[in-house]
């Protein structure tokens, strides 16, 4: 890094934007784990969420701002008073409160969506901006979907957000729309012609609709931008935003196109992904770039000599630098438990004695099943061992039947309220005789929206990893995942998590209509 490096401050939406995410809801609960492991990864802001979208987005990020130090924390608002009460209401509790107030200076959403004129629009952030300074001092005002706004208009609108308090501005590519060269003029120009843009830190948030979310923001950075606004894993709306890994370790790894640096933890990185990945449902693809499963594994012969010989030669960073395990450590039915402790330990995991002797009769179960245990396959059994105490469903016994001839036949015994309850169902196949019998069992009416199956490491006994997300009558949707050598088995797994997570659902819609009012 380069010395008196200027700092980018890292703003993190993944508990907001990234949320929005279709399925991707989080309960309180989830939320609070999301946000701790934020300010372990050395986040500068978190944007808790969008508190007068519903009562408990609102309670969340009240919590948030009561118990996560470090961070500040931010929630969303419109321009509207009602929603920057309820703003300031829940994050005024937080040592560093931020209040984010937005409002489209397109032509394209003034006149289709807002129903509003220019000066109409000028008006309006001119009072709303400083109606949330009257609480707060750290104001961000955002012009949505800037990038396809008039210039001139959107220079005055900069310009009288920033009189009326602002001291963050963002510049949003709401619908992911720009190319990196046009946005990284833009940012310039605005620095250059806001008669007060000295007075104001700009922000970028870019979405990827175009594969360039992460490129847009990079470019913005090296023509003055400060701040980044970015999720784990790039999740959120459509395509998704910015990807905060990607961002952080471009910075990190190229010092000599930024002079600028992060206080991210990189370690972390890796943990926080799992961590989004687990509680949302939303799997990593494989080549995803610093995160995902292939990101430092060789497999072609060439690779595989260069790496041997230099690791520098086919790695640009290490695998450490991101918190990913080294190397694999390949465990079997023979492994003691203080091997398994050490390499839990290398993953990040110190059990204490009691958890270890626990985690180790599992391990033993799944090790009689395949042949290796992979890191991989230690850290599904982990997280599967995390899940919601009190989980009212719980999958005792599956027992199926299929074939040519046959006709599927699923066997499924439940414990819940106490006792243990058995069904048998028939289905056009396995795992659809085992979601009927579950349905007899539980009586929960719902719906099967998706059903995803990949294979957790390598080989012919890899462990099948299964997400699916269910919806309930009263439309709250959730996503559940298991995990086994047998996919069957997996499958209950997952249906049972998801059953459990859509039963603790807030049903109803929420109080205000927000579902067009995002930037």
């Amino acid at each position: 890094m380069k010395k008196n490096a200027e700092r980018i401050i890292i703003f993190d939406t993944t508990l907001r934007d990234g949320e929005q995410s279709p399925g991707a809801s989080l309960n309180a609960q989830e939320k609070m784990e999301v946000a701790l492991q934020l300010a372990r990864l050395g986040v500068d802001v978190i944007e808790a969420g969008f508190p007068i979208s519903s009562p408990g987005d609102f309670d969340a990020v009240q919590e948030i701002a009561k118990k996560v130090k470090g961070p500040q924390i931010c929630g969303l608002a419109r321009c509207i008073k009602k929603d920057i009460d309820a703003s300031w209401s829940a994050v005024k509790h937080a040592k560093k409160p931020r209040i984010h107030v937005f409002l489209a200076t397109s032509d394209i959403h003034m006149e289709k969506k807002l129903k509003m004129s220019r000066q109409q629009v000028l008006d309006r952030i001119g009072e709303m901006v400083a109606y949330a300074h009257s609480f707060c001092d750290n104001v961000e005002f955002s012009p949505e979907d800037a990038v396809r706004s008039e210039f001139a208009f959107l220079v005055q609108a900069v310009k009288i957000a920033i009189e009326a308090g602002a001291t963050t501005i963002n510049i949003p590519d709401t619908v992911g729309y720009s190319v990196p060269f046009e946005f990284g003029d833009m940012i310039r120009r605005l620095l250059l012609d806001v008669p007060n843009a000295n007075k104001a830190i700009f922000s970028v948030h870019c979405h990827n609709d175009l594969g360039l979310a992460a490129a847009n923001s990079l470019v913005a950075v090296q023509n003055g931008a400060r701040q980044v606004e970015c999720t784990i894993n790039g999740i959120g709306e459509r395509a998704g935003n910015a990807s905060l890994e990607e961002i952080v370790m471009a910075i990190k790894t190229r010092p000599d196109l930024f002079s600028v640096e992060t206080g991210i933890h990189t370690e972390e990185i890796y943990r926080s992904s799992r961590l989004v990945s687990r509680l949302t449902g939303i799997q990593i693809q494989p080549n995803k770039a610093i995160v995902g499963a292939n990101a430092f594994a060789h497999e072609s012969g060439i690779h595989q000599d260069g790496f041997m010989k230099c690791a520098q030669t086919y790695e640009i960073m290490t695998p450490e630098s991101v918190g990913v395990p080294s190397s694999l450590l390949i465990l079997g039915k023979h492994s003691g438990r203080h091997a398994l402790g050490k390499r839990l330990k290398e993953l990040g995991h110190d059990l204490d004695d009691k958890s270890l002797i626990e985690f180790f009769e599992n391990f033993k179960v799944l090790a009689d099943k395949k042949k290796y245990v992979f890191d991989e396959d230690l850290l599904t059994l982990l997280e599967e061992k995390s899940g919601v105490a009190e989980d009212r469903f719980k999958l005792e016994y599956l027992q199926t039947s299929s074939g040519t001839d046959l006709v599927p036949t699923a066997t499924i015994r439940i414990s819940f309220d106490g006792d243990v309850h058995q069904e048998t169902a028939t289905g056009d196949g396995p795992v659809d005789a085992v979601y009927k019998a579950i349905d007899k069992v539980t009586k929960v009416n719902v719906r099967l929206l998706d059903y995803k199956l990949s294979a957790v490491s390598g080989g012919k006994d890899a462990q099948g990893e299964v997400t699916v997300q269910l919806e309930n009558t009263s439309g709250a949707t959730a996503r559940g995942k298991g995990a086994s050598t047998d996919i069957i088995e997996a499958s209950a797994k997952a249906y049972v998590a998801a059953l459990n997570r859509v039963i603790l659902k807030k049903t109803g819609k929420p109080p205000v209509d927000i579902s067009k009012e995002k930037i």
